[in-house]
């Protein structure tokens, strides 16, 4: 019996794209016995050493991706679901999102210090305008400054020799997938800093007409974690906001007195010099995910949530 081809599975080359893909393909190949190898594929994203905005914001990781998979290059490519646009990919199919790691933000700071603890006027570096404009927010009088650069290369600018400044905020989830968390100092609230939406979770992107591969990535749905990204996605969309957005997301399933899935959904829309911002959040059936965040954008919207994304940057 002639053994299966290996299913070719595209991926970013840095540290933690390769970590995230790897961890994919192990778990693949350990459900169905399918060999998985890993095909590097550059984007512009990690080329350019611009700011996530002036790189063009959602997608600048995946585009290069999509097009390997839309050619035959590979058959399946794993992404960080932030980094995803909102709108569906043309003869692409989301077959599996896989058990999230912990969605919420941490700091590493310079000598252990907790963000309480940073004096007024320490240097804070972080990409995304989403955290930039919740840590002005928190009125601790920070110096917020935006980094590009992988997971070491940032964590750097706080601890190493040649450190720049005093803390970096990234997302906890990264850290843990290349063993980092031992420099974290704090795990943000998410009551101060809420998560991107999305955040913590990986996609894995196949062609909609490769039945074979869309069959074998099931075995990776992890159904709640898929709920809760829906609904996180759905208040992102229908604010018509991207990942350079200073929009937030976050959602938690439990069970109702009937023992049916409920989703608790919060999201926040915070102006990008921390001047001022927006926080919501409902409940309902987890069923209908995709219409709570739709919901709660909209009630985002009726109170200005469009004005504070428009704030000049």
């Amino acid at each position: 019996m002639t053994a299966a081809a290996p299913l070719r599975l595209g991926t970013r080359a840095s540290q933690l794209a390769l970590t995230q893909s790897s961890h994919v393909a192990d778990a693949l190949t350990a459900a169905t016995g399918v060999p998985v190898e890993l095909v590097h594929v550059s984007t512009y994203g990690d080329r350019s050493m611009e700011a996530i905005t002036q790189l063009g914001g959602t997608g600048v990781f995946v585009a290069a991706l999509r097009e390997a998979l839309l050619r035959g290059e590979v058959d399946l490519a794993v992404h960080s679901y932030k980094d995803l646009p909102t709108a569906p990919a043309p003869g692409l199919t989301l077959a599996a999102v896989p058990p999230r790691e912990d969605a919420r933000d941490a700091l590493v700071a310079r000598d252990g210090l907790t963000l309480g603890e940073l004096p007024a006027g320490a240097r804070v570096g972080t990409g995304a305008p989403r955290r930039m404009a919740q840590l002005r927010a928190l009125g601790l009088g920070l110096d917020v400054v935006p980094i590009r650069g992988n997971v070491d290369t940032r964590m750097a600018r706080a601890l190493g020799p040649d450190a720049d400044l005093d803390a970096v905020v990234l997302a906890r989830a990264g850290l843990a997938r290349i063993d980092r968390l031992a420099a974290v100092t704090e795990v943000l609230d998410p009551l101060q800093v809420l998560p991107a939406p999305a955040q913590g979770a990986l996609a894995v992107e196949c062609r909609t007409e490769d039945s074979r591969v869309r069959e074998l990535l099931a075995v990776l749905e992890d159904p709640a974690t898929r709920a809760c990204v829906a609904a996180e996605r759905a208040v992102l969309a229908a604010l018509e906001a991207g990942c350079s957005a200073p929009v937030a997301a976050s959602a938690e399933l439990a069970e109702d007195e009937h023992g049916a899935a409920e989703l608790y959904l919060r999201a926040s829309v915070t102006a990008i010099d921390g001047s001022d911002g927006i926080r919501g959040s409902l409940t309902g059936p987890a069923v209908e995910a995709e219409a709570l965040g739709r919901q709660l954008a909209a009630e985002l919207l009726d109170r200005g949530a469009a004005a504070l994304m428009a704030t000049p940057r």
